[in-house]
């Protein structure tokens, strides 16, 4: 049979008999051997290793040992997250070769603790903040729906890997829209857990209250199973939280669901012009599933944004304050004009930041009485084309397009939020809508996604590039 389209169904299959791990890994394999040429997804790919994991979870299997949902899927880890068979580089000749070096970050270990096949480590930008750098020794990762266009960063080939079937589900992280803006423009689901859920020990930080570590999937259900395996307290990260997660009961309905519309802000004049259609039919799914709609605004939008740069600027200049001085020019271009930027925010800007995000926060959680989860665009466009968003030096910037991110609010108030397609643009590039809920309310928004992709089948489309199945074994 084919590879099932998704974790879940994959599962399901190996439990039925109708598909090995082994099989699963080696079309996965074979995807990355026919596709990541041209898409970069791999920094590192650890094809023993896997196709050993694999064998061994058909054996556990076959013997009735099931470690739950993961067990036996193949699975791909963005490398600014530590992994012992591997080097973490963060995309970087920087970052000491020794960091981490050997050692697990809790989520990798919990990972492989569920049965989890990794396959290997995958592109990301730059300390997860830098653009593509065509003339350095990483891969320029490229979106498999148009191969000249950027598939999003910074959890770049954690996304074009799923939608070009080279795992079936991956971790990204997320500090301004990370997870979304790449599971946007790559046509799969991401979901940014809420700030502490989910422990960011041993990975690479970029904004130290601001950085999250979540799952990028095919479906709002895969990435359910994969958070019920990676969320929980870690010692070594002070910012994680133990605050139970309670997975949610999955239906097809959502009668009584109480769900904030947003526009202002997310609809700029030079929108695609197929967004607005398409949320509009979103919305229109969600109510016919029972939802009730409830137009609503978000407070202090532009505040909270300007709050989320401040702070990740200066956080993410602590952190590499010493290399920046000592190693200026082995920085990308845009890597070092982003850290840099920290330097121009002083204490005081610093600590208004602060002021804003709790002002912000307390004003969300009041929202969040009135309802249950809050929709809104994702993105206001697809995915921009590289040769649109390079200058005649070679240089990737999207500081143009940044006014179509509609990402970096919930970061900054921490708040759980799930990118789920929604429709396409004129040119057949996936667009994608935002689903928020309150704090630690992973399970109402994970509920909503299900529903909404149970009644449409953008989250099951694939790329014309990764349409080509192995032969039917």
């Amino acid at each position: 049979m084919p590879t099932p389209p998704t974790l879940t169904e994959a599962a399901a299959a190996l439990r039925a008999g109708a598909v090995t791990s082994v099989r699963l890994t080696e079309d996965a394999l074979a995807a990355a051997d026919r596709l990541d040429g041209v898409l970069g997804a791999y920094l590192a790919r650890f094809d023993e290793y896997a196709l050993a994991r694999a064998e061994q979870a058909d054996r556990e299997l076959a013997a009735g040992t099931d470690r739950g949902p993961l067990h036996g899927i193949p699975f791909g880890v963005k490398d600014v997250i530590a992994m012992a068979e591997g080097p973490t580089t963060a995309q970087s000749t920087v970052l000491d070769p020794r960091w981490a070096a050997g050692r697990d970050a809790p989520v990798v270990a919990r990972l492989k603790a569920a049965g989890a096949v990794i396959t290997g480590k995958l592109s990301t930008m730059e300390f997860a903040c830098g653009m593509p750098d065509p003339s350095g020794p990483f891969p320029v990762p490229r979106n498999p729906w148009d191969t000249d266009a950027w598939p999003g960063g910074s959890s770049s080939g954690t996304a074009g890997g799923v939608a070009a079937g080279m795992f079936l589900a991956g971790l990204g992280t997320d500090t301004a829209g990370s997870i979304r803006i790449p599971a946007g423009f790559c046509g799969v689901t991401g979901l940014m857990p809420t700030f502490g859920r989910v422990p960011k020990s041993g990975v690479v930080p970029l904004g130290y209250s601001l950085d999250h570590v979540g799952p990028l999937a095919r479906s709002a259900r895969d990435c359910a199973a994969v958070l019920d395996v990676i969320a929980g307290p870690d010692p070594g990260d002070p910012d994680s939280v133990s605050v139970p997660y309670i997975a949610p009961e999955f239906g097809g309905t959502l009668d009584g669901v109480r769900i904030g519309v947003v526009r202002e802000h997310h609809f700029p004049d030079d929108a695609d012009p197929a967004l607005a259609p398409a949320f509009d039919e979103a919305l229109r799914v969600l109510a016919g599933l029972g939802a009730t709609l409830v137009e609503t605004t978000l407070p202090y939008w532009a505040e909270t944004i300007t709050a989320n740069f401040v702070t990740m600027g200066a956080e993410a200049l602590a952190y590499h304050r010493a290399n920046l001085a000592a190693r200026w020019d082995d920085y990308v271009p845009s890597t070092r004009l982003a850290l840099a930027r920290g330097a121009l925010a002083t204490g005081a800007d610093y600590v208004q930041a602060q002021r804003v995000r709790r002002v912000a926060q307390q004003a969300l959680t009041r929202l969040f009485d009135d309802v249950d989860v809050i929709a809104a665009p994702t993105l206001g466009i697809g995915a921009p084309r590289y040769d649109a968003i390079t200058d005649a030096a070679g240089n990737i910037s999207v500081d143009a397009e940044s006014r179509f991110f509609f990402t970096p609010y919930w970061d900054c108030v921490g708040n759980p939020v799930l990118a789920a397609p929604m429709g396409v643009t004129a040119a057949g590039l996936p667009l994608s809508m935002q689903l928020a809920g309150p704090a630690f309310g992973e399970a109402r928004i994970l509920r909503t996604a299900d529903a909404y992709q149970r009644a449409t089948d953008w989250h099951l489309r694939v790329p014309a590039l990764a349409a080509v199945q192995g032969d039917d074994r």
